[in-house]
């Protein structure tokens, strides 16, 4: 079982103590947190190998937060720390029961502050419920898709089947959620469907996002040559489009108009990280504390969440997590050592 400890990088300011007033939650370099992506579970019906180990050991569901849990800490993260937005996330969310009945329940918090609620998903389970998340409440969902090509997505997938994930996409459309697209691009593996993708999803009018392959992948195959870097992206678009880029915002991508009247995104971790400007924090479908995609080590929510600590006490232990939050990426490059991979921390 992995245990607690606490980060210490060397990057973080602690003095002060994290502040305590109700609805801030920031880090020691002065970053304010809104958007919080809570993890469902770790178990997923795909094998990306960005992500998952080829054999992964599923977690015991008595180890997960009951929704329950999951509402609790929710509620305190929005009613109490000025959180705005959730993401739902996995593993693949959707292959735990009651998803939308647990959403019906998030959509309570708009009333002491939740703007939105979103569900990242690779979609082959969205079409059957795509209609009951929305009338549930869910705003948008961030479909994963890296390919168009049905044998390339089945290679890369671990086995999963590009007909379905295109049945969400068309499902999620028709209930009148938001969709966002993803596509992770690997040099020798994928990096031919950059333009395919855009020329598809332009034409659909979906957004899309190109992520760089980043050294999180669960099966210790990331170098930095796999990486094709913004700057190659960019070119390759420019070969079939006009392309502009826009201003930089806090999102973490940058974006870039194609010939005018399409905007695409590029989420530039590893040749241009966006760590100065991160708003997120994560907590794992076990109730660990990640206030970073990188950070080496976590904060355990759910001893004393289960343990019966006060809301002032849990409060206290979130405050403290996030603090000590380091500069992330843009600090410490390469690959992070720990116990969890990405199938379980969320993405």
């Amino acid at each position: 079982m992995r245990r607690y400890f606490e980060m210490d990088s060397g990057n973080a300011r602690r003095d002060p103590p994290a502040p305590r007033q109700a609805g801030v939650l920031v880090d020691s370099f002065g970053r304010s947190k809104r958007k919080l992506r809570l993890s469902l579970t770790d178990r997923c019906n795909f094998r990306c190998g960005y992500c998952m180990p080829e054999e992964p050991e599923w977690l015991p569901k008595e180890q997960l937060l009951s929704y329950e849990e999951l509402l609790s800490v929710a509620r305190l993260f929005v009613e109490e720390l000025g959180i705005t937005n959730i993401r739902l996330t996995g593993g693949e969310p959707l292959v735990r029961r009651n998803v939308p009945a647990f959403v019906e329940q998030l959509d309570g918090l708009r009333a002491v502050g939740l703007e939105r609620i979103s569900l990242t998903t690779n979609a082959a389970l969205l079409e059957r419920h795509a209609p009951a998340l929305a009338a549930a409440g869910l705003d948008d969902v961030n479909i994963s898709i890296d390919s168009l090509d049905p044998d390339r997505f089945r290679a890369m997938t671990g086995g999963g089947e590009l007909e379905p994930v295109l049945g969400g996409i068309r499902a999620a459309r028709d209930a009148g959620l938001a969709v966002k697209l993803n596509a992770v691009v690997i040099k020798g593996e994928n990096e031919d469907d950059v333009l395919p993708l855009a020329r598809w999803a332009k034409d659909e009018g979906v957004p899309l996002r190109y992520i760089e392959f980043m050294p999180l992948d669960a099966r210790g195959g990331w170098q930095p040559g796999k990486v094709v870097p913004e700057a190659d992206i960019v070119a390759a678009l420019k070969g079939s489009f006009r392309v502009e880029a826009q201003p930089r915002t806090r999102e973490p991508a940058t974006y870039y108009t194609l010939d005018g009247d399409y905007s695409i995104g590029v989420i530039s971790t590893v040749s241009n990280p966006f760590c100065s400007s991160c708003d997120r924090v994560r907590v794992t479908a076990t109730g660990e504390i990640y206030p970073c995609l990188f950070s080496p080590g976590f904060t355990d929510l759910k001893t004393p969440l289960r343990g019966g600590a006060s809301a002032e006490e849990l409060l206290g232990v979130i405050r403290g997590a996030v603090w000590q939050k380091d500069a992330g990426f843009v600090v410490n490059s390469g690959y992070v050592q720990r116990g969890i991979t990405m199938h379980a921390l969320g993405g």
